[in-house]
């Protein structure tokens, strides 16, 4: 088991955005549980956002805030990349990703030394995608590092035998190509990430979740936020190719004491939505959120809005702010005045999931949602939009066995009639059941000395083991002087 060290330092870099700072940030806390001083960056526009929005729970950067997280300690120190966030102007993912490569690796560098000068020398440099760059900073710094890849490792393997050219996949000329992986069942083209398809509008993102494959070599570890259990073909088939390391699924299943409170939300958490499912049924309400980033059309708001209600169920449906001028004039009202439903701007998904009162969850299948759904032993209904939440949505449907799909473009009628499938007759008994099953292998996973528990704690160990014989070397190297 890990003992306290807090010569032990590991600086956890993550690209600013909201799907990939919260598994990150669960990450550093379980790595800092073990032992070590973590320090968690991004850039310091999101972590502006993230402490406005946590208001007294988010510590400040300054060395005295150091969150005790089991054995070791968290902190925060954010990095400035370069970008004004007043500056609404053209493509923004586009303009981030360009305004990090360009100024990210310097501003990193200037973070690291400032650990050194502070009299925490960094140990290893873990990053997560669209920010490759970290790991030609930590080699050039002779600092190991590692990778977290925060999608499922059947998405890593697809994105690594296309960039790689290992298999064939559609092109403009064979559009109808079915890919098959070893440890993946046979992937249509309309089940793999949209991202790698010839039709694909975004090809900034297609660059971005690439990039990460050009020189992923530098780092000595590769995470990946699944568990042994759920992908273990999958893992065993890349493990000549390229070896995965589970470590998940990282997600809070139980707020035990003050450092589980620390959350990297962008938004403020409506918790009174969580007195009000106290006061629902058992297994009687519908949870609506498709994440952080997807925006649905006027018209599938509507007709999400119309199917919910006229399904009969009460609902709790987030719907950010950003997209609140989309819904029927006058629903949210009506529906609330009626007792039936709630309507949030953000909740805490987790805890909402965790409440008995849930019956399903109608998501876009984002991986986090995805494993924050099988840790909750919640059945799902699918509704994803483009990328990974494609084959998310296949494997929860077809391989996993507790999702319903809800095929696009959304209409009340389907709505209604994919909430009735996913809570009423046998197969919504099989698909609880087997929702269960598949909870207790998530939670089985990272309870202490679980697979991936284990694989964290050799984690820590291996990085121990690198400084104890970097500090060897360096006795070695100047007694001989």
């Amino acid at each position: 088991m890990g003992e306290a060290d807090t010569s032990l330092h590991f600086l956890f870099v993550s690209f600013p955005g909201q799907g990939h700072v919260n598994p990150f940030l669960r990450f550093a806390k379980r790595v800092a549980s073990k032992g070590p001083l973590v320090t968690f960056s991004t850039t310091i526009d999101f972590g502006s956002r993230i402490r406005a929005a946590s208001q007294s729970n988010f510590p400040t950067d300054s060395d005295s805030d150091l969150i005790p997280v089991g054995l070791g300690f968290l902190r925060f120190e954010f990095f400035n990349e370069g970008v004004d966030p007043n500056d609404t102007e053209g493509d923004s993912l586009s303009k981030l990703l360009w305004k990090l490569e360009a100024n990210g690796p310097s501003a990193l560098a200037d973070l690291i030394h400032r650990q050194s000068a502070a009299g925490r020398p960094v140990s290893c440099l873990v990053n997560n995608p669209f920010i490759p760059w970290a790991l030609d900073v930590g080699a050039d710094l002779s600092i190991p590092s590692a990778v977290l890849w925060i999608q499922s490792c059947a998405v890593f393997s697809i994105y690594y035998h296309f960039h790689h050219r290992l298999v064939d996949f559609p092109t403009e000329d064979n559009l109808e190509t079915h890919v098959q992986l070893p440890g993946i069942p046979p992937m249509a083209p309309d089940e793999l990430p949209t991202f790698i398809l010839p039709s694909n509008p975004y090809k900034s993102l297609t660059e971005a979740i690439l990039a990460q494959f050009h020189n992923i070599i530098k780092a000595r570890w590769i995470f990946a936020n699944s568990f042994d259990e759920l992908e273990h073909d999958t893992f065993k088939a890349l493990e000549e190719v390229v070896p995965i390391i589970p470590i998940g699924p990282l997600v809070d299943v139980g707020e035990k004491s003050f450092e589980d409170k620390i959350k990297a939300d962008q938004w403020k958490s409506a918790d009174d939505c969580l007195d009000w499912l106290e006061t629902q049924k058992p297994k009687s309400v519908v949870y609506v959120s498709v994440g952080s980033v997807v925006m649905l059309s006027a018209d599938e708001m509507a007709e999400f809005a119309f199917g919910l209600r006229n399904s009969g169920r009460p609902f709790l449906w987030v719907v950010r702010e950003d997209v609140r001028e989309l819904l029927p004039e006058g629903f949210e009202k009506a529906v609330e005045a009626e007792g039936k439903a709630m309507l949030v701007g953000w909740s805490p998904q987790e805890k909402v999931l965790a409440s008995k009162s849930v019956a399903c969850f109608i998501t876009h299948c984002g991986w986090n949602s995805t494993l924050e759904a099988m840790a909750a032993g919640v059945p799902v209904i699918a509704y994803p939009q483009w990328g990974d939440q494609v084959p998310n949505a296949k494997f929860l449907c077809d391989i996993y066995g507790i999702g319903v799909r809800l095929s696009a473009p959304a209409t009340r009628d389907k709505v209604e009639k994919c909430v009735a499938a996913a809570i009423d007759g046998e197969e919504a008994v099989r698909m609880r059941s087997r929702a269960a099953k598949w909870r207790e292998a998530a939670r089985e996973a990272i309870a202490a000395n679980g697979s991936s528990d284990q694989s964290i704690e050799k984690f820590v160990d291996d990085v121990r083991k690198w400084v104890a014989g970097a500090v060897r070397s360096s006795v070695q190297y100047n007694g001989s002087l």
